[in-house]
């Protein structure tokens, strides 16, 4: 379980100090889809980075299983990084060089993986997120949908029990955008989801959690558990 207690960050911004994260404690469940919504400043995607190890809270702890994040080793948290947590941006991040298959294996490959492993995951993860088929397919002919799968198969491969994912619609029309949270709702059945979004309507279809935070950042921040 990820726990986060009374978490503050601050960061500066044309000379003026903003209070982005605000005495926000959150209990996240193992398992679920968990989307956070909010106003662009209101410190979404500053929590996405503290969750995923890129950032430290200015006070307050975070706890992934029972260990809190500060006290993790430089190799720890690497590790942390490269194996507990997967994420999925809004931007593909993916390499138009490669085939859609090189794409997603490319993490497996830098950890030094067998050929085994790597095919035995990939051919397992391609049927997870709608890809079987495509495989020696270049991102060049791909739809924005597809690469946005490439992104989160990329994400999965790891075998991860966490993916953090910041806007992965926002370049997608509706329909597209609704099939990749269909995608994240059956890959949350055994692993915690969380995502940034600001597409509320989609929050209250899919999610079993969802944290508000206020536009002005205040110590009210909300989480609501849907029925």
């Amino acid at each position: 379980m990820i726990r986060l207690i009374n978490i503050n960050k601050y960061y500066e911004t044309g000379g003026e100090k903003v209070h982005a994260v605000r005495n926000l404690s959150v209990d996240f469940p193992d398992t679920g889809l968990c989307f956070i919504l909010g106003p662009s400043g209101s410190g979404k995607s500053t929590l996405l980075n503290l969750l995923g190890g890129l950032d430290t809270p200015d006070s307050g702890e975070i706890w992934i299983e029972d260990r809190e994040i500060k006290s993790l080793s430089r190799k720890e948290r690497i590790n942390y990084l490269n194996s507990y947590l997967g994420f999925v941006f809004q931007e593909y991040n993916i390499l138009k060089d490669l085939s859609l298959k090189e794409n997603i294996i490319l993490p497996l490959q830098i950890q030094g993986y067998s050929r085994r492993e790597i095919n035995k995951r990939f051919n397992q993860i391609i049927e997870d997120v709608d890809l079987k088929g495509l495989e020696k397919r270049k991102v060049s002919q791909l739809s924005g949908g597809q690469k946005q799968r490439i992104a989160i198969a990329r994400s999965l491969i790891k075998e991860p029990s966490l993916i953090i994912a910041d806007e992965p619609t926002g370049n997608l029309d509706s329909e597209t955008g609704h099939n990749i949270f269909n995608i994240f709702k059956k890959l949350s059945k055994d692993r915690l989801v969380i995502i940034v979004t600001h597409d509320e309507e989609s929050a209250l279809e899919f999610a079993d959690m969802i944290i508000r935070i206020s536009p002005d950042g205040d110590s009210l921040q909300k989480v609501n558990e849907n029925e």
